[in-house]
């Protein structure tokens, strides 16, 4: 990438670092609310995490599609489904992942469907597999349609979903009980393989609300070409100064329209509404404006953005090993006691160094889980430097 968007590079690393942050609590009933997500409705800065990382993938995007333009078309099928596969197929294995389970003292495998409860299984959705049907639907409108027509597009699926949502949703089609796309994911992944964190079998990842995320990919396709087209157009200081303004103009705009769309269609992460689309890109957009005014125009390149370009050089891999340290860890056992009837009780190393060093840190236990965190996130750029 040219250095001239090295700000693309911190935007993304920054994203990937808060991602990491923000899914590694020492304790998940103790997180200070930034750091939570939503209950439903609404939005907090956890709930940025995604569609930004999602923003940022479009932003790439815009590099590497002119460049297949210039091929066969048999190149940009091999490249693009090549890379959906293996990015589904990671986030599948990594929700299998480690395959096995202590279960007493025994070690059970970890199967497809659990053969004692039947309802129970493996989640065959989650963020990595929707990252990667993003980036297929959203590579292929970008190639194959031209950019008015791509906008077009990108409209009447934001309001074709707003539409089904009140066509087949119940009496509150916004709600957990009342959104459409429950049942659809019921009848094709079956509920064995969806997530239950919400007490009842809800996918937020789901097959419905994929369709308004691939738009957040498009949004940032289209931003990183303006950005490339619109600094390259005039020689000289002003084009990127002008390319800031229309960021931030834009940015507004998609802001306020998502609030303001919001009145009707709430700005939800786990049903990704259309509002929360809108909204969710306005502010990207604002904090890439952001970087750009400070890293390429005031030139500000310290070990803040030295710290954050890590984390953008090899997204995809350090996201892995921070899901997958933490799992195979949790196999290795730890004597932390006697129970009332005189057996042992066992921990992990990771929940050993929570509940012995981090929880016991003075003040609400808040602080405990995130210094728990902090402690760990920036290990997982080592990986990469």
């Amino acid at each position: 990438m040219n250095q001239r968007y090295y700000s693309l590079d911190v935007f993304r690393g920054a994203t990937v670092a808060l991602m990491i942050l923000v899914n590694n609590p020492g304790s998940w009933s103790y997180a200070f609310s930034p750091l939570k997500h939503a209950p439903w409705h609404g939005c907090t800065p956890t709930d940025l995490v995604f569609p930004f990382f999602l923003f940022a993938v479009g932003n790439a995007m815009s590099f590497v599609i002119p460049r297949l333009r210039t091929q066969a078309g048999k190149v940009f099928w091999k490249k693009v489904l090549k890379r959906t596969i293996l990015i589904f197929l990671i986030g599948l294995l990594l929700n299998w992942y480690p395959f096995v389970q202590w279960s007493n003292d025994t070690l059970l495998f970890k199967y497809w469907i659990n053969p004692i409860k039947s309802d129970s299984g493996i989640r065959i959705l989650g963020v990595l597999q929707r990252i990667a049907l993003c980036y297929c639907f959203a590579s292929i409108l970008v190639y194959f349609f031209k950019t008015k027509t791509v906008v077009l597009i990108s409209i009447f699926i934001l309001l074709s979903y707003w539409l089904i949502c009140i066509l087949l949703g119940d009496s509150d089609p916004y709600s957990l009980q009342g959104w459409f796309g429950t049942k659809i994911d019921v009848s094709i992944l079956q509920i064995a393989h969806m997530y239950k964190g919400e007490g009842v079998p809800f996918e937020p990842e789901g097959i419905a609300s994929t369709f308004t995320a691939v738009i957040q990919v498009v949004i940032g396709f289209l931003v990183g070409q303006y950005i490339q087209t619109g600094t390259k157009a005039i020689e000289g200081p002003m084009p990127i100064y002008r390319t800031v303004s229309t960021l931030m103009v834009t940015a507004a705009l998609l802001t306020l329209g998502g609030m303001t769309w919001g009145l009707a269609f709430p700005i939800n992460k786990k049903i990704w509404t259309s509002s929360y689309v809108l909204y969710s890109s306005g502010l990207a957009i604002t904090a890439l404006g952001v970087l750009i005014w400070f890293v390429e125009i005031k030139g500000h390149k310290n070990f803040v953005t030295k710290f954050f370009d890590v984390f953008g050089k090899n997204p995809l891999f350090i996201f892995v090993m921070s899901a997958l340290i933490p799992k195979t860890l949790s196999l290795m056992r730890i004597e932390n006691g006697f129970d009332e009837t005189g057996n042992p009780i066992y921990t992990s190393p990771l929940r050993w160094f929570y509940t012995e060093i981090c929880a016991k840190f003075p003040g609400p236990p808040e602080i405990g889980s995130f210094v728990y965190a902090i402690c760990f996130f920036p290990y997982y750029g080592l990986f990469v430097t």
